[in-house]
């Protein structure tokens, strides 16, 4: 794409000279809107897993970006209200909100996307302000969109891997910035917002073959606007309020290019001629004066996975957004003069059949219209499923499982227990062994962030139970403790870990634990007490700072005075009796007498681990009955990456794809993102299922992680906690 400096571009100042230019909607065009969502809209909402929203902070700059993630992630509270997450508003790089200035403002807009389908629902409102995490929005009016940018970008389309570079900008500005330019040559399709002087906002979308805006020199770009149904609501808010902001995509990336700035219209020949497809010309252009650009990793993007046909519904299931928007303009044509009347409408949408009959007129209408444009090959609307692609999760992992918070219960200073269970109506059991893990996903500031953490409640029930310790600097720990609320969502995937109990116990099972370290053993303890039947005897050593931060205290005395010939509990405490060293571990396992096929579960802090290792093996236990579990904490490698990196990854030599990790993702999530079947399960660098072996390039990992000095030696890395430094070469073959 080359870059055009121009000479100064006619602009139109005037409402009367746009018109002019762009002539009226017909009046079917402007009553199509609705003043609440009605039944067809709530629909909408709840199949969505992402739509493009704008907005305006207290310092009054204009921001867009995408929101969501998962189906539903949008709620309708009541007809006029809705509420969804916003993470990081305020700071385009997902940094987190500066200080009074990150929360919607005044006027915002949205619209909604659903996989596959070319129309989109628009919604208008008033920022309400934030409820638990989430931000509420006044809807004052809803309406369908027509299908033309989406057709025009080949939104839902194949993505065609990696374009040519753009070629390097001859002077400063904020277009020059990291991957700025590159992203702007790959992007067909955009989210554009803007504002009136009267209250109202608007986010639309629009679409180009190939790049959508294109670099006049460093600090301007242009759009075409090519002809519409002519209700031009960014042109107009435009001649009232030059700032505008917009969020733009490129199909099979998980990167969002965000820009805002200010906006003209031109009419200019010369530079109009410069965007002419098969030699027409689009009738007016977007002048754009960017004041900031940046390209970030976008977590709603990562999550809903827009172009992995398998992670979403079948087409078929969708709503028929034609449909709905007939019958919003049915229940207002009545109440506009000129318009057609309503029971007409009602009663040819009645006659069976007459909905497809429709599709495919409008379809057809659709092509026409863009074929006189200049577009040619437009293609239906749908998937053609890419090579490689997952019809799920893909490899070996888990699914994400949307989860909400049903109870937050302190149980000592620094540790609360999470109850957590599904989202919607249809609870589904928690499966997994006594002392497995599960990954917690959380939006904080703007990115996601994973832990693991050992599920302290028994399998079987429609509820998980995960205990939390407060960690000083722990990023994830300080959000569940001082951020999380009842109701508020949490993704998680699992569960993962070969640290658990058998199937069949042993007759002796010896617990040892430090601080929170005891969590999966709860979980062991509480599934064989459940076991009425059982005959198995279960010793636990527990060391706590003091008395006070014992976790589960008062649980652990009920069932060992409950059950006294099946559980001992025996305490430690370090400020009263000293760290536990190997004598003491010594005397305490000869009062118990674990007998000869006694399995011994140790989880804590290394040097813990190190000791009872150096007791067993002096007592003569066999390696295959010592079973040990380790924490580690991720680092945060993603801030080292400023640049989008592109990634080429093979199976035994073969290429499946390629695609470009944004600045703040890992290798696994963007491989996810295009729907590659990257293997993975924890996701957080503790178990090792995302090893792959790394062909070329450089990788940056979060440690402490699970390789070993072997697996490192021979150029494995994770795809989970690693960053690319370059252009890398991955192979996922099974080591």
């Amino acid at each position: 794409m080359k870059h055009v400096r121009p000479s100064a571009p006619h602009r139109l100042e005037a409402v009367a000279d746009l018109d002019a230019v762009i002539g009226r909607p017909a009046p079917m065009i402007m009553i199509k809107q609705i003043s609440a969502l009605d039944e067809g809209c709530r629909t909408v909402l709840a199949l969505c897993p992402v739509a493009a929203f704008g907005y305006r902070d207290s310092d009054g700059t204009s921001r867009t970006t995408f929101v969501g993630g998962t189906p539903g992630f949008a709620r309708a509270l009541s007809p006029t209200r809705i509420s969804f997450p916003l993470a990081g508003a305020g700071d385009p790089r997902g940094r987190g909100p500066r200080a009074g200035t990150g929360d919607p403002h005044g006027p915002v807009s949205l619209f909604f996307l659903l996989p596959g389908v070319g129309e989109i629902l628009r919604v208008n409102g008033t920022a309400a302000g934030r409820k638990d995490g989430q931000v509420l929005v006044d809807v004052t009016e809803a309406y369908v969109h027509c299908a033309q940018a989406v057709l025009r970008s080949g939104l839902w389309q194949s993505p065609q891997g990696a374009s040519a570079p753009a070629p390097p900008l001859a002077d400063d500005g904020p277009l020059s910035g990291p991957g700025v330019a590159d992203f702007l040559a790959a992007a067909p399709f955009l989210a554009l917002s803007t504002w009136d002087a009267s209250g109202g906002s608007d986010t639309s979308p629009r679409g180009d073959r190939q790049a959508v805006a294109r670099i006049l020199d460093g600090r301007t770009l242009v759009i075409p606007d090519r002809k519409g149904n002519k209700r031009a609501d960014t042109l107009h808010n435009l001649l009232q309020d030059d700032r505008l902001s917009f969020a733009a995509l490129v199909p099979g990336r998980s990167g969002v290019l965000h820009v805002h700035g200010r906006g003209a219209i031109t009419d200019d020949p010369a530079l109009l001629e410069t965007m002419a497809l098969r030699g027409m010309p689009p009738h007016l252009a977007l002048l754009i004066d960017v004041e900031h650009a940046e390209v970030t990793g976008n977590d709603a993007l990562v999550r809903s996975r827009l172009w992995s046909p398998g992670a979403h519904p079948d087409p078929a299931t969708m709503p028929d957004l034609m449909a709905l928007g007939a019958e919003h303009l049915a229940s207002n044509a009545s109440a506009s003069p000129g318009g057609p009347p309503a029971f007409l409408l009602r009663a040819v949408g009645a006659i069976p059949g007459v909905s497809r009959l429709l599709r495919r007129v409008m379809d057809r209408a659709y092509r026409s219209g863009l074929r006189k444009e200049g577009y040619e090959d437009i293609r239906p609307q749908g998937f053609s499923r890419p090579a490689g692609a997952d019809t799920g999760e893909g490899g070996s992992g888990h699914p994400l499982r949307e989860v909400r918070v049903a109870e937050i219960r302190r149980e000592t200073p620094s540790t609360i227990t999470l109850a957590l269970e599904d989202v919607g109506g249809d609870p589904r059991p928690f499966d997994f062994r006594p002392g497995q893990y599960f990954t917690l996903v959380a939006d904080i500031d703007g990115r996601p962030v994973r832990r693991a953490y050992s599920a302290s409640s028994a399998p079987g029930s429609s509820r998980l139970e995960v205990t939390v310790k407060h960690v000083g600097s722990g990023r994830f720990s300080t959000h569940v403790h001082r951020g999380l609320r009842v109701d508020d969502r949490l993704a998680v995937r699992g569960p993962s870990g070969s640290f658990h109990a058998g199937p069949r116990p042993p007759s002796d099972t010896v617990l040892i634990a430090a601080g929170s370290g005891v969590t999966p053993m709860m979980s062991m303890i509480r599934a064989r007490i459940a076991d009425r039947t059982g005959r198995d005897r279960i010793a636990l050593l527990c060391s706590s700072r003091d008395a006070e931060e014992i976790i589960f205290a008062v649980e652990l005395a009920r069932l060992a005075q409950d059950f006294p010939d099946r559980l001992s509990v025996t305490h430690v405490l370090t400020r009263r009796d000293g760290r536990l060293d190997a004598a003491g571990v010594e005397r305490w396992l000869a009062r118990r007498s674990p007998a000869a096929d006694a399995h011994y579960y140790v989880c804590g802090p290394e040097p813990l681990m190190d000791v009872v290792r150096s007791v067993l093996a002096g007592r003569g236990v066999p390696d295959e009955q010592v079973h040990r579990e380790r924490y580690t904490s991720v680092a945060d490698t993603g801030s080292a990456m400023t640049v989008p990196q592109e990634m080429i990854v093979e199976e035994d030599g073969r290429t499946l794809g390629t695609v470009m990790v944004e600045p703040g993702q890992t290798l696994l999530d963007a491989g996810l993102a295009a729907g590659l079947a990257m293997p993975h399960s924890c996701t957080v660098g503790n178990c090792g299922d995302c090893m792959v072996r790394l062909r070329s390039g450089e990788v940056a990992q979060n440690e402490p992680n699970c390789l070993t000095p072997q697996q490192r030696s021979e150029g494995y890395v994770l795809t989970c906690v690693g960053c690319p430094l370059s252009g890398v070469t991955v192979d996922i073959a099974e080591p």
